[in-house]
């Protein structure tokens, strides 16, 4: 699917918008990129590969060009929704939970619990991306960083898999886990490593079972993604949102949406029987076809 992808992008010689979005004289060929690009964010958000790096892949190596930012939150707002519609059960019961401060009752507690893990696990990212996100980007945004990224942690998601005991629930995360798959989070912000990547890596490591690894991976990203998206939201409203491009923004999200919920349901259902080594081969592979690229 993500190799598809590519093919589309490099037959298609892209021109385009933050997220890129091609300008063509073939109005139908521009709806056509929107959506293809929200495929790409909606799987490559929620695999443990990195979406950042395959963009960033696809800026160097396909002639994509930067433009506006209003298309990349539309494409985040759109694996958000996905992250929300997913997880709406768990969602709705902390938002109840926060309401309802009840201490007798255990399920209320648990997601209390779960309440405090998740704002703990977000706070890292957001103070280090405050700090130094803009810089991460100006300095960091290049194929020779993506590919180690990608082939590093390829290399410490299969060291994770194969001493990770995964003994521990999802009603075994504790506080420490949080702080420490935070601060993981964190590293993120470098092109390629993959917030999903890395947080799941880590959760491997702390002896989760792979099912609570991905879980809270996911649902400590919903907060990150919003903030984000609601800062550069700000920033669009005071620049003026550009004008004529509002359907491809709606068909880019419309896409991030659909495929971001369909790979998050496929990667849970994945991980129930099998590990996620066929993730790290990939990015490895990848990490190799960007060198060589680079140097042929």
């Amino acid at each position: 699917m993500i190799g598809w992808l590519f093919f589309c992008f490099h037959g298609s010689s892209f021109n385009v918008v933050y997220h890129p979005l091609l300008r063509t004289k073939d109005c139908e060929m521009e709806f056509v990129k929107a959506i293809l690009l929200g495929l790409l964010q909606g799987a490559t958000e929620f695999l443990p590969v990195s979406s950042s790096g395959h963009l960033v892949l696809a800026e160097a190596f396909f002639h994509i060009q930067e433009a506006s930012m209003a298309f990349d939150v539309a494409l985040h707002m759109g694996t958000l929704l996905a992250i929300l519609v997913y997880f709406r059960k768990e969602f709705l019961a902390l938002f109840r939970a926060m309401l309802r401060p009840d201490r007798s009752d255990e399920t209320v507690c648990a997601n209390q619990h779960l309440a405090l893990l998740l704002f703990v696990a977000t706070i890292p990212a957001a103070v280090l991306g405050k700090l130094f996100g803009d810089q991460i980007e100006a300095n960091l945004r290049q194929p020779a960083v993506v590919a180690s990224t990608l082939a590093g942690l390829g290399l410490i998601l299969l060291w994770a898999e194969k001493i990770g005991r995964r003994g521990r629930s999802f009603h075994e995360l504790t506080l420490v886990d949080a702080i420490i798959i935070g601060l993981a989070q964190a590293c993120a912000l470098v092109p390629g490593v993959s917030r999903s990547g890395i947080t799941m890596t880590v959760g491997l490591f702390r002896n989760l079972d792979r099912p609570t690894a991905a879980r809270f991976s996911f649902l400590m990203s919903a907060p990150i993604v919003a903030g984000a998206g609601l800062l550069h939201l700000v920033k669009i409203i005071k620049e003026g949102f550009p004008p004529g491009q509002e359907a491809f923004f709606l068909y880019g999200f419309l896409a991030s949406a659909i495929s971001g919920y369909l790979f998050i349901a496929f990667l849970m259902r994945y991980i129930q029987t099998r590990s996620f080594a066929v993730f790290a081969y990939y990015r490895i592979v990848l990490a190799g076809v960007v060198v060589w690229t680079m140097f042929r």
